[in-house]
């Protein structure tokens, strides 16, 4: 009898022994939180809740003295909830993993260890060259907020902070409106019988959008510039109300600025936010109105901003007040703090339950973006175009 045809040989239609997956180890990690000491930062990376739950998965995490008090989380706090408690700073920047809010001072430059692994902000404006240089010749991994992507190619952490900033942006105008701080006086969204606040604001993205819908709770006129009509329709649609739009025209724009009575700054660009807003343009704006620069920490897109700080925020140029906080969140720590410990909590889980960062970060492509410097090598062309340094593609490096 002639044997039934099959493309398989006689030794592969046996039955082979069933191969089973090997789980993987998971790792525990030495995690430093220090207290933010530059730029009258108060937010803090991790919550006593997200520490609670780090430390009961077998994870150790070092708090430096005092660091969640700008956030209303006090030392007990973490102590309770499973965190060492340190009194030295340099005693945390021991630990592998430091999770921190702002870029890395110079004195936790020298600090920090070798291979050691960073997540922080990246502020390009108020950073040098020499900062990348050091971090580099310590071989250090960094991951920065504002670069990690999510599946949907999103910036997650910029979104989330870019909704406080822009809710917080508004209620920032209407406090400097009033007559106590050098403003006309003016009510933010006006009253029965008296005309509403002229609102004008620069951008359509997520800050944008949480400003238009804050001032336009509030009862405000709203008029929004973008040179992206399909970002303008965008923000209509979510906002969920017709209101004025317009592409950045810089006739259009004047007119606009010389009735306003606040001015909401929200532009973004590759490396430096465009300065759309000329001195000229300023000097014809109404004695007592507001500008608030939420795009200063990239350049801000007014000719006449500049970076203040919390302890004094504004400045009053052409009768006109400033307002130039970089870390506007900053100023409401503790929601600030709650969305960053929501954001990051389950990665942190994620990378230990899947072996470690150096095995995730060449199969999850959401951590491998948030990577600007891998271990010691610049892997962001903008910040490497911006400080003259050499750029080094992360998936060549991960080969």
């Amino acid at each position: 009898m002639d044997e039934i045809f099959t493309p398989f040989s006689k030794e592969e239609m046996i039955p082979q022994a069933e191969l089973l997956e090997i789980p993987r180890k998971k790792e525990k990690f030495c995690i430093g939180i220090p207290r933010e000491t530059n730029n009258q930062e108060k937010r803090v990376l991790l919550t006593p809740d997200a520490v609670e739950v780090l430390v009961s998965n077998g994870h150790q995490v070092m708090v430096e003295t005092g660091a969640g008090e700008g956030a209303h989380f006090n030392d007990k706090e973490y102590s309770e909830a499973g965190a060492q408690i340190s009194y030295s700073t340099r005693e945390v920047f021991e630990n592998p993993i430091i999770l921190k809010v702002g870029p890395l001072t110079s004195d936790e430059l020298k600090w920090i260890k070798p291979m050691s692994f960073i997540v922080s902000s990246v502020t390009p404006n108020i950073l040098n060259q020499d900062y990348f240089v050091k971090l580099s010749k310590k071989k250090i991994t960094c991951v920065g907020f504002e670069y990690i992507r999510d599946e949907q190619n999103q910036l997650p952490v910029v979104r989330l902070l870019s909704e406080i900033a822009g809710t917080t942006s508004v209620l920032i105008g209407s406090e400097l409106m009033s007559t106590a701080h050098g403003g006309n006086g003016i009510l933010m969204g006006g009253i029965t019988g008296v005309r509403p606040t002229e609102v004008v604001i620069l951008g359509a993205g997520t800050v944008a959008e949480n400003a238009t819908r804050t001032a336009l709770g509030l009862g405000a006129s709203v008029r929004v510039f973008d040179n992206s009509l399909s970002r303008l329709r965008r923000l209509q649609k979510n906002v969920g109300s017709l209101f004025p739009t317009s592409t950045i025209d810089p006739k259009e724009l004047n007119k606009s600025l010389m009735r306003c009575d606040l001015l909401i700054g929200a532009l973004r660009g590759d490396s430096r936010t465009p300065c759309v807003v000329t001195e000229t343009m300023v000097e014809r704006m109404k004695e007592g109105a507001v500008i608030i620069d939420v795009s200063i920490d990239n350049g801000g897109c007014c000719e006449t901003s500049k970076i203040t700080t919390h302890d004094n925020p504004t400045f009053i140029k052409h009768g006109v007040v400033h307002y130039g906080v970089a870390n506007i969140t900053s100023r409401v720590a503790r929601t600030s703090t709650k969305a960053l410990s929501n954001f990051f909590l389950p990665y942190i889980l994620m990378i230990a339950n899947d072996g470690g960062f150096d095995r995730l970060v060449v199969c999850d492509k959401t951590v491998r973006n948030g990577i600007y410097l891998y271990k010691g090598r610049l892997v962001n062309r903008s910040l490497g175009e911006r400080f003259d340094l050499p750029f080094h593609d992360i998936n060549l490096l991960l080969l």
